[in-house]
This record gives C-alpha cells, sequence and structure tokens, in this order.
C-alpha cells in the first residue's frame, strides 16, 4: 500500500543511503591500507569516521555497517555525538577526535569514549572522573606534525605523556597525528609529517612510552599513502564514495568508489506559465515563452543551496532541466521545457534526482562543490536532518516520497 494512503508521515523528497555500497568501499579502502604494512599481521585496524551524523548519511546506520563490514572503532567529533551510540547501544570504542571541554569529562568516562588529548587541564578532569567512578579514561594524544590546527608539538610529547602517565585512572592508549595535503596530487609535506610523526614514535619507543595505537592515515592517505597506515586507519569521506580531493574525476588511486547517496524529490505542483510571467522571489526569472514550470518542494533549509537560483540543474526523465528563479527556504522551481512532451506532460509526483544519477545522467556531490565553490564534504553535511534518509541492506530501497509516478 502507498504510504499516503497509510497515513504516514511522507516528503515529497529523501535521500536514498547505500549501505552496501558504504560496506564495499569501507572493505576496499581496508585492502589498500593493509598493502602498505604487508609484514603487520592483520594489518592496520579500520575506525569508521561517523561525525557529522556520519557526513549527513546517518551515523546509526552507518556505524551499523561498517562495523558490519571490517570497522572495529568510531570515531566521531564532539562527545555528544559518542554519547548518542553509546546510547543506541555502540560498544565499539568511540574516539573523539576534536575539542573536549573539561566540564564534559564525566560524561566521557561515563559512557566509555575515547578522546583526543593535547591540554594538561583536560587531562586533570578526566583523571579526577576516572578515579571518582571507578572507570578508566582513555585517551589518545594529538600530535601537531604541521596541521596547525589541534595538538602538541613534537617537542612537547615526551614531557606531556609522561606527565600524563602519572595521573590516577588515565590510560595513554594512543598517538595519533592528521594529514594537512595527503589529498593533493604532491604528497610532500604529508611526508614531511608522517617523518615528524614517526620521529616522535621512534624516541617513545626508547624510552618504553610508545602507545598501543599509532595512527595518521585519513581517506587520502588510506589511498595513496598506505605505507603510513600505522596501526588505525580513520576513514571518513571515501567511505561514503565520494572524493577525498572533493573535486569532480579525482584519481582514486585505482580503487572503484561507490557514492552512498542519491538526494530526490517529487514535484508538488506542475503548470504551464504564459509569455512574461515572473517565477519566483524578486522576478529575477520571467518567461520568454509559454513554459511549464515544475515545483519542488526542497529549499535551502533543506540543502539545496540559494546559490542555485538561475543556475542548477536537476535530472527529471534522464535529462538535465535547469533551476529557474530563486530558491526559497523550502521550495524551488524548474523549467520543464526539455522533457515536455505532447500528450505525455510531466506530472505532481514524478521523481526528480537532485544528486546522483537518473538514466545515463549524473549530478555529483563534487560538481555541486566545484560549482558551488567548496567541496564535496560540505555539500553532503548540509543535507538538512528534515529530508528523511531511506537505507538500503541487500535489497531495494524502500518505497520513499509518496506515491506517483517513478
Amino acid at each position: 500500500m502507498d504510504p499516503l494512503e497509510r497515513g504516514e508521515e511522507v516528503r515529497y523528497t529523501w535521500a536514498e543511503v547505500d549501505l552496501d555500497a558504504i560496506a564495499a568501499n569501507l572493505r576496499a579502502l581496508g585492502e589498500r591500507a593493509r598493502s602498505g604494512s604487508p609484514g603487520r599481521p592483520g594489518g592496520p585496524r579500520l575506525m569508521a569516521v561517523v561525525k557529522a551524523d556520519a557526513y549527513g548519511h546517518g551515523a546509526l546506520e552507518v556505524a551499523r555497517a561498517a562495523l558490519a563490514a571490517g570497522a572495529s572503532w568510531l570515531a566521531v567529533a564532539i562527545v555528544e555525538e559518542g554519547v548518542a551510540l553509546r546510547q543506541a547501544g555502540f560498544e565499539a570504542p568511540v574516539l573523539v577526535l576534536g575539542f573536549v571541554p573539561p566540564e564534559q569529562a564525566g560524561l566521557v568516562v561515563e559512557h566509555g569514549l575515547r578522546t583526543a588529548l593535547y591540554q594538561v587541564d583536560l587531562a586533570a578532569a578526566l583523571s579526577r572522573e576516572a578515579v571518582r567512578r571507578g572507570k578508566p579514561a582513555r585517551v589518545h594524544v594529538k600530535v601537531d606534525t604541521g596541521m596547525g590546527r589541534l595538538g602538541l608539538t613534537p617537542s612537547e610529547v615526551i614531557r606531556f605523556i609522561r606527565a600524563a602517565r602519572s595521573l590516577p585512572g588515565l590510560e595513554v592508549e594512543g598517538l595519533f597525528t592528521h594529514f594537512a595535503t595527503a589529498d593533493n596530487p604532491d604528497q610532500s609535506y604529508a611526508r614531511e609529517q608522517a617523518s615528524r610523526l614517526g620521529e616522535v614514535v621512534r624516541e617513545l619507543d626508547a624510552r618504553g612510552l610508545r602507545p598501543l595505537f599509532v595512527h595518521a592515515a585519513n581517506s587520502a592517505a588510506a589511498i595513496d599513502l598506505p605505507e603510513y597506515a600505522f596501526d588505525l586507519v580513520r576513514l571518513g569521506i571515501a567511505m561514503y564514495g565520494l572524493s577525498p580531493a572533493g573535486v569532480p574525476a579525482a584519481p582514486t588511486g585505482g580503487l572503484v568508489l561507490q557514492p552512498a547517496l542519491n538526494w530526490k524529490a517529487r514535484f508538488s505542483h506542475v503548470k504551464v506559465l504564459p509569455p512574461g510571467s515572473c517565477v519566483s522571489y524578486g522576478c529575477t526569472y520571467r518567461t520568454s515563452r509559454s513554459t511549464p514550470i515544475g515545483t519542488l518542494p526542497v529549499g535551502y533549509a533543506d540543502g539545496f543551496s540559494r546559490r542555485w537560483s538561475n543556475r542548477g540543474e536537476v535530472l527529471v526523465r534522464g535529462a538535465r532541466v535547469p533551476v529557474v528563479g530563486r530558491v526559497c527556504m523550502d521550495q524551488f522551481m524548474v523549467d520543464l521545457s526539455p522533457v515536455w512532451r505532447e500528450g505525455d506532460p510531466v506530472r505532481v509526483g514524478e521523481e526528480v534526482v537532485l544528486l546522483g544519477n537518473q538514466g545515463a545522467e549524473t549530478i555529483s556531490a563534487e560538481a555541486w562543490g566545484e560549482a558551488l565553490d567548496t567541496i564535496n564534504y560540505e555539500v553532503v553535511c548540509l543535507i538538512s536532518p528534515r529530508v528523511p534518509r531511506v537505507y538500503r541492506r541487500g535489497g531495494e530501497f524502500p518505497e520513499a516520497g509518496g506515491g506517483g509516478r517513478g
């Protein structure tokens, strides 16, 4: 039965997330990362990065799929994201990669989260909470090898780790850094960063202070610099089938990645406007002839940028049709002339692709990013939570978006 007939809440826009694609991407990336350390039994462990609601794909569903596909760790950006995973029943190690206020030390220890550590006040707060609750606080010391964002300078690491290890309840479990340019064709700077980290690790080894896990590789490094996989590999954007370089047709080292997200909608209204008709706010577009106009119930509040006004395209019946007029908060309009046929007009309820494939045409997140002067990361992260996500696991997508053709 149609969802509308069942009386369910239905929007005429939704994002389809292919969990099978995410699993396949993770396995392929894991194989590539393991190729850089053939002598390491089992290779590096895989950490699925599910921050920012899994880059807009849905953190809980993606986390389940990633763990089932071979990941053994999860990573988030903030404590609240880690708590949400624990409350959903996830027991895998969860590392908070970003800043953790000392005031959240209790939450961290209570929920058994790992945290990035590079500040004395957070170390002291975690130690106090660990002692008070009788539970360990496990930390990964962050080294700034050239990103210039968070972390200790290499010269500070040994003294800091010694001090941290002296605090009761605090376990220095990991040491990590983040590459600034691993997605660039010229990887000389990334190699410099890896060299700096390697020197720190050698000094820690010599003093018996090396933590259990050393990690540096992100998606780009897993693909192009697998020799720096170390003990853990953090898989983010590439796990979702998107280019770490963020641009169309970027090389992926021979790996075939499958984009996991398609954003779709259905027409909420279709009509033919006479010549000289205004379309949308400000009358920035006027029809020059009798023009079929389709309205879609999607706008910039959903993540369809206002910068697409009078310049974007969507896919209808396998062809590109232009956005006309200004994109509104909740709606935008397209000129249906390229697909309008006598006797077979476009109808309310027909399916439209905003991001993804239809027929032989594709609109990619990388192309969106290039056109909007940003990157694919931002494109998918900005798809609003009010756009329902529909998930596929080993079969067809369930029906979404209500009735109508398509």
